[in-house]
């Protein structure tokens, strides 16, 4: 017997009657795929007016034997509106728009802000940059009887298709198992709904000499090409042998020419994002990501979709891989990229074969591109979602994505910035400093159009010097001291908390996650050695004059 996996619109959903239900329908640090959700399925959903090109990537790891697939559709789909597509097209969309961590470094707060002698009149202002932590079934008498109509059938790769029409929900459920598939419970009137609106049903399973001469161990990608009124994704089928709280993940990669999509019939909602993390994060970020959807999943109590990326497919920053090129978002069904759109779409819906207008690329093959990208996100069951789900296309054009923060701390000490300081000796350091100022003329002490050193001997210029090194490093040590003992540990603190609330993880957990009180302030109390004691005032002239 035969096993059949229901596709509504292309979404490959799992109508299994013996396996579990499964969904179908800075600087760059990290990235969350969808690989991290195992139940999540993938769909590529391209729109413009009424006319929709829908991918499908079918994540059935069953005996080939068993599967088959049925897609409700809103006309008969001919031989050419449907083709094999690329498993890299999911792969490419997937890389661009996942989840990402963005990685910052703080600078050194050691530092010899030493400015003296360099302008007119020395200013030590210490500026705080601040970083935004971004089998096909034989015609046959009984078939009239059923109100079931073979409208087409036809092999494609290792397909056997077969595209009907339906008048009755039973009738179509007899003729299903009089073929040799078998459907859970409640396919009936799981069906009924779309008899009434009139739709078609794409039924498909593998003929296993064509899969054979593919050379694939897996089956591929499907796309369908077609018209219709409704910006929609039927649902309903895939939870027919689920538990009604049986949760289930769907990703939608919907690319269109004007704004973002969102569902118009449930809320959408976009992720908490652009947060600071823990640096120790890093490591563990798809763990993070994973544990943020599904708290944010069930707070919503699996009720909303998901924005997780709304972006112009021209650029991305920062970019966890590049822009699809105009070649890779044809292959995604983007009939308006590179030529006549009216002319791409009639040649998507035509027989294999048919010649198919060449597109015009930009120099080099890339550049911006007419096209927008949104990644909705859902986690859904029966009782949470029990209707379609109905899209709609917004004006809003501002990018957006779920981006994460890291900022690395600098990995140092205060007991390290004292040794430092204490190795930097001013002495030596104002003699090449007194060097580089111009000296004065013969019979006075104009140095040159610089009034602050005008009148000013060599010793008491040394004198300065020494006293404004002196109090630069001491500026050091305290901005070390400061760093560490109370605004890194103050600001990890705050990280941590906000770790917490995406997560749902507690505080116990994440302390004892690796390198997670590294920079505790208990840990950074180390004594600040005390500046070198100033030379006198002839040492101070004599060195002076050693270095003339």
């Amino acid at each position: 017997m035969k096993t059949i996996r229901t596709l509504m619109a292309g979404v490959a959903l799992a109508a299994l009657a013996h396996t579990p239900a499964q969904a179908f329908c800075g600087f760059y640090a990290g990235r969350a795929d969808a690989n991290l959700f195992n139940e999540a399925s993938q769909v590529v959903l391209v729109r413009d007016g009424n006319r929709t090109v829908l991918s499908m990537l079918n994540d059935y790891k069953g005996p080939l034997t068993e599967f088959a697939l049925v897609v409700p559709t809103p006309t008969t789909l001919q031989k050419g509106q449907v083709r094999i597509a690329d498993k890299l097209t999911f792969e490419r969309l997937d890389a661009y728009s996942s989840p990402r961590l963005a990685e910052y470094r703080d600078t050194d707060p050691c530092q010899l802000n030493f400015g003296w002698g360099l302008q007119p009149i020395a200013s030590f202002t210490d500026v705080q940059a601040i970083r935004m932590l971004s089998g096909v079934a034989q015609t046959s008498a009984s078939n009239q009887a059923l109100g079931v109509t073979v409208e087409v059938q036809y092999t494609l790769g290792e397909y056997d298709i077969v595209s009907l029409s339906a008048t009755q929900s039973d009738g179509l459920e007899t003729w299903l198992r009089e073929n040799g598939y078998s459907i859970p419970k409640g396919a009936s009137a799981a069906l009924k709904p779309y008899i009434n609106q009139g739709m078609k049903f794409f039924v498909a399973k593998v003929n296993l000499q064509e899969q054979a001469k593919t050379g694939y161990t897996a089956l591929r990608p499907l796309q369908f090409a077609f018209e219709s009124e409704k910006f929609m994704l039927p649902l309903r089928l895939g939870m027919l042998n689920a538990a009604p709280d049986k949760a289930q993940d769907l990703i939608v990669y919907a690319l269109t020419r004007q704004g973002r999509v969102e569902s118009s019939n449930y809320r959408t909602v976009k992720l908490p994002a652009n947060q600071n993390l823990p640096f120790f994060t890093k490591p563990a970020f798809q763990d993070f990501y994973k544990a943020l959807f599904d708290n944010q999943a069930g707070k919503e109590q699996h009720r909303v979709v998901f924005t997780e990326y709304f972006w112009d497919m021209g650029w991305c920053d920062p970019c966890a891989a590049d822009p699809l090129s105009a070649q890779e978002l044809r292959n995604a069904g983007v009939f308006w990229v590179g030529g006549d759109a009216d002319a791409q779409f009639e040649a998507m819906r035509a027989p294999a074969g048919t010649p198919v207008p060449k597109i015009m690329l930009p120099p080099g093959g890339g550049g911006a591109q007419p096209v927008v990208l949104t990644r909705l996100h859902l986690r859904y069951t029966a009782n949470s979602f029990p209707e379609d789900l109905m899209f709609s296309q917004t004006r809003d054009r501002e990018n957006w994505q779920t981006r994460y923060v890291i900022q690395q701390p600098f990995d140092s000490s205060p007991s390290a910035c004292s040794n430092k300081m204490a190795q930097t000796d001013c002495e030596a350091l104002c003699k090449q400093r007194i060097t580089e100022i111009p000296m004065p003329r013969p019979g006075s002490y104009d140095n040159g159009n610089n009034p602050y050193y005008r009148l000013k001997s060599p010793a008491e210029l040394q004198g300065e010097c020494v006293a404004a090194c002196t109090t630069s490093k001491q500026s050091a040590l305290q901005a070390a001291s400061t760093y560490y003992q109370q605004s890194l540990p103050a600001r990890l603190q705050t990280e941590k908390q906000t770790l917490a609330d995406l997560t749902g993880w507690s505080t116990a957990r994440i302390e004892q996650m690796p390198d997670a009180r590294k920079y505790s302030a208990q840990d950074n109390r180390e004594p600040v050695a005390p500046a070198q004691p100033a030379k006198t005032w002839w040492e101070r002239l004599f060195s002076f004059y050693q270095l003339r």
